[in-house]
C-alpha cells in the first residue's frame, strides 16, 4: 500500500464548487476560512497569494498551481495595497461560472493588466479528511516549470478548458480533475523537496524512511517494533528513530498508533464489524488494549465514537 494512496482512499468528497476569475488590475479577493480544501490555477497573467498564518507572500504566474489542504483564510490580489472584496460577495450566484473582478472603462473594456485564475473549493467529511489536513503542508505551491509530471500539466489544461466552456456535467468533471491535481501537486512537491525539508511528504520521498512508511501502511496489523521498522528502512534502531522523529515530527510508533486509530474510526463509522473484529484488523489482540489506545488518541471509547457517528 502506497501511503499516499491510503490517505486519499480514505477521503470522501461531500461537495465541490469552482469559479473562473477574470480579473483586471486593480483587484483583490478575500476568501474566508472553513473546512474545505482549496486549489487554484493561474491560467494567464499573475497575482499574489497571501495565506493567514503563513509568513510572506507567494507570487503566482501563469501555469502556477496552489493547494491549501486546511481551511486557512487567504487573499488573492494584484497588489497587497489593493482593497479586497469578499469571496461571498463576488462569487455569490456565479459558482461554476465566470466572476469578473477589477476595473473597466465606460465601454466595458479592461483598464488594467488582466489575469485568469481558476479557483476550486472541496468540502470533505471532516473525519475522513483528517490525515490530509494533519500530514500535508498547509500550503503547496507548484510552479509549472518545476512540475515533473506531464499528467499534472495535462490535468491543468483540461481544467482550464472545462471552466472556459462549461457543459453538461462540468461540475463532476472539475471535481474529478481536482482530485488528480491534488495528487500530482503533492508528487511535484515531493520531487522538489530538499534534504533539509521536514514533514510527512518529505519522509515519503526519503528512500529509507519511505520504505518503513510503506511497510506500516501495507500491513498495519503487523506487530511492528522500532527494531523491525528500522530493519525495513535499512538503518540502525537509534538512527532510524531519530531520523523519523526529525522528519515526521513524532516517533514511528506514535505515527503507527495514530494511523491505526484513524483507520479504526473509518471502520467504526461503517457499522458492519464488531469492536473485536476492528481491534484485530488494526493490530490489537486485546479489546482492552484497543479501547485504551483509541480513547487516548480520539478522546472517547470506540463504542461511544460509533454511537456518536450514528447521530
Amino acid at each position: 500500500m502506497d501511503p499516499l494512496d491510503d490517505v486519499f482512499a480514505a477521503m470522501r468528497v461531500q461537495s465541490a464548487v469552482y469559479a473562473r476569475l477574470e480579473t483586471r488590475a486593480p483587484w483583490g479577493l478575500s476568501l474566508a476560512g472553513g473546512q474545505s480544501a482549496r486549489f487554484g490555477l493561474v491560467v494567464r497573467g499573475s497575482c499574489l497569494l497571501q495565506v493567514e498564518g503563513r509568513a510572506g507572500t507567494i507570487s503566482l504566474t501563469a501555469g502556477d498551481c496552489y493547494v491549501l489542504a486546511g481551511g486557512s483564510p487567504y487573499v488573492l490580489c494584484d497588489d497587497l495595497k489593493t482593497p479586497r472584496v469578499s469571496c461571498v460577495q463576488a462569487v455569490r450566484d456565479k459558482v461554476g461560472g465566470v466572476v469578473e473582478l477589477g476595473a473597466v472603462d465606460t465601454t466595458g473594456k479592461a483598464i488594467g493588466t488582466q489575469a485568469t485564475i481558476i479557483c476550486g473549493w472541496f468540502s470533505f467529511d471532516e473525519a475522513s479528511a483528517q490525515p490530509l489536513t494533519d500530514l500535508i503542508p498547509p500550503v503547496l505551491h507548484v510552479r509549472m516549470d518545476q512540475a515533473r509530471s506531464n499528467t499534472l500539466q495535462a490535468s491543468l489544461q483540461l481544467l482550464a478548458m472545462e471552466t472556459a466552456e462549461p457543459d453538461m456535467g462540468s461540475g463532476i468533471v472539475v471535481s474529478r480533475l481536482a482530485d488528480i491535481i491534488f495528487v500530482h501537486a503533492i508528487r511535484a512537491h515531493i520531487a522538489n523537496a530538499g534534504n533539509d525539508d521536514m514533514g510527512w511528504l518529505t519522509a515519503l520521498a526519503d528512500k529509507k524512511l519511505g520504505a518503513a512508511l510503506r511497510a506500516m501502511h501495507k500491513d498495519m496489523a503487523h506487530n511492528w517494533t522500532v527494531e523491525s521498522l528500522a530493519k525495513a528502512a535499512g538503518l540502525s534502531r537509534s538512527g532510524f528513530a531519530l531520523r523519523f522523529k526529525e522528519k515526521v515530527g513524532e516517533s514511528p510508533l506514535e505515527y503507527l498508533t495514530r494511523w491505526r486509530m484513524f483507520k479504526a474510526g473509518c471502520l467504526l463509522r461503517q457499522h458492519d464489524k464488531s469492536l473485536g473484529e476492528i481491534a484485530d484488523l488494526v493490530g490489537y489482540e486485546s479489546d482492552v488494549a484497543f479501547n485504551k489506545a483509541f480513547k487516548r488518541v480520539k478522546g472517547v471509547p470506540p463504542g461511544e465514537y460509533r454511537r456518536n457517528s450514528l447521530q
